[in-house]
């Protein structure tokens, strides 16, 4: 007695041999469920390029930020420097002020007028200028009052000598100018 075993295999649907899974058709992806799918990851990938923007939006202006405060920084030392150097300008106009005319001493106060000079150059190339007061009217910004007095030649609040030279660096005022002002 002999038995028999059948094979269970399915035959072939088509001509080329292939079986077609009954499974696959009842697996596939609802495309409702696809499209919300779908509708999630763009959000996501939205949600992670606006991030990525606003880092670098961020990034930027820090960026800016340290260069504006290393400017600053450096401007605030430039003038520092520069304002200490200004009462030896005051000393070079001082002399030349009261320099002799003749003899000797005319050839020293030449060469302290061609060291003043250079200094002015020097201040002017960094930026510095002076505050103009003469006949201006009085800004307590720019001057310093120190003697108010009664002057034909002048309008009242006006500036009528400058006692010591105010100087500027771009806006900012590194010494104010003394000044004599009329009533």
């Amino acid at each position: 007695m002999e038995t028999v075993i059948e094979d269970e295999t399915p035959a072939p649907d088509n001509a080329a041999g292939e079986t077609a899974p009954a499974a696959v058709a009842d697996s596939a992806p609802d495309p409702a469920q696809l499209k919300a799918e779908l509708e999630a990851l763009n959000a996501k990938a939205a949600e992670y390029l606006d991030g990525w923007q606003r880092a670098r939006a961020d990034f930027a202006n820090y960026k800016k930020r340290v260069e504006r405060d290393q400017a600053e920084a450096r401007q605030n030392a430039a003038a520092e420097v520069l304002a200490r150097v200004l009462p030896a300008l005051d000393d070079f106009e001082l002399a030349l002020k009261n320099a002799p005319v003749n003899g000797d001493g005319a050839k020293w106060a030449a060469g302290v007028a061609l060291v003043h000079r250079k200094l002015s150059a020097i201040l002017e190339n960094e930026g510095i200028k002076r505050i103009e007061a003469e006949g201006q009217p009085f800004d307590p910004n720019l001057h310093e009052a120190v003697v108010h007095e009664e002057s034909a030649d002048h309008p009242e609040g006006h500036v009528t000598a400058v006692l010591r030279q105010g100087y500027k660096l771009g806006d900012r005022v590194l010494r104010p100018a003394l000044v004599k002002v009329a009533k």
